[in-house]
């Protein structure tokens, strides 16, 4: 859902601590075995939420659709996690051909993508009365985005600047511009992941190489540190 999840971490530190902490439980009418557990800062960070999604369900607006759009990018992203850099490059790998395959070789991902009437994709307008919107679908988003957090989540591990999240995240700028040059230069429909893959690999594998840190990225293992932590949160505990 757009809210409160999304808005939540932004809205919760202007509101008092008790509306955070506390929680209200609340018992289904009829089904009192049933019930659901929620904050006031959650009702408050739902009501921006509920606006959006009643605009978007009674008008259609292209910018209702990418408020959602994004939002729901932004808990995939949140949620998903690639667990390694090896894993993250064979699953790009093979979305690289898959975007290709099915956009240069078939019409079934654009005709999806049009037909589609949900939040699924980012909406453009352009001037061009034939074809009035610029589509950007969020797997071209979200796929992507696990990788570049991953790379966030590398340099947080290491104890350091986001160096390497930085040109994670410039690759992917990189790729998505291109994306769009590409597509206006041609008036036709891209593989958005033919340009972006490329980039936040090269972008990533360039700055890596240049720092001669490939080992350490190629071992770098999330569920380990999280093993870790959890470990050392134990231990702490024991000690207390």
């Amino acid at each position: 859902m757009f809210s409160p999840a999304t808005l939540l971490p932004a809205i919760k530190r202007f509101l008092p601590k008790k509306w955070n902490d506390s929680l209200i439980i609340w018992h289904l009418p009829y089904f009192r075995s049933v019930e659901i557990e929620f904050t006031r800062s959650q009702i408050v960070a739902s009501i921006p939420g509920t606006i959006f999604c009643v605009w978007y369900a009674k008008q259609k607006h292209w910018l209702a659709n990418n408020v959602l759009g994004l939002a729901f990018c932004i808990q995939g992203i949140e949620m998903l996690s690639l667990g390694s850099f090896k894993t993250g490059a064979i699953l790009l790998a093979g979305l690289f051909v898959y975007d290709i395959f099915w956009v240069f070789f078939t019409p079934v991902m654009v005709s999806v993508a049009k037909s589609f009437d949900a939040p699924i994709k980012l909406l453009f307008p352009t001037a061009d009365a034939k074809r009035p919107f610029s589509m950007l679908g969020l797997g071209d988003i979200v796929i992507p985005g696990i990788f570049v957090a991953l790379a966030l989540r590398f340099d947080v591990s290491r104890g350091k600047e986001p160096q390497y999240f930085k040109s994670a995240f410039l690759g992917y700028t990189f790729g998505l511009a291109l994306t769009i040059f590409v597509m206006n230069w041609f008036q036709a429909a891209q593989p958005a992941l033919l340009y972006i893959v490329p980039a936040v690999i090269g972008f990533l594998a360039v700055h890596c190489l240049w720092n001669g840190d490939v080992k350490p990225l190629l071992e770098f293992d999330e569920g380990k540190i999280k093993g870790a932590e959890e470990a050392d949160a134990k231990e702490s505990k024991k000690v207390e």
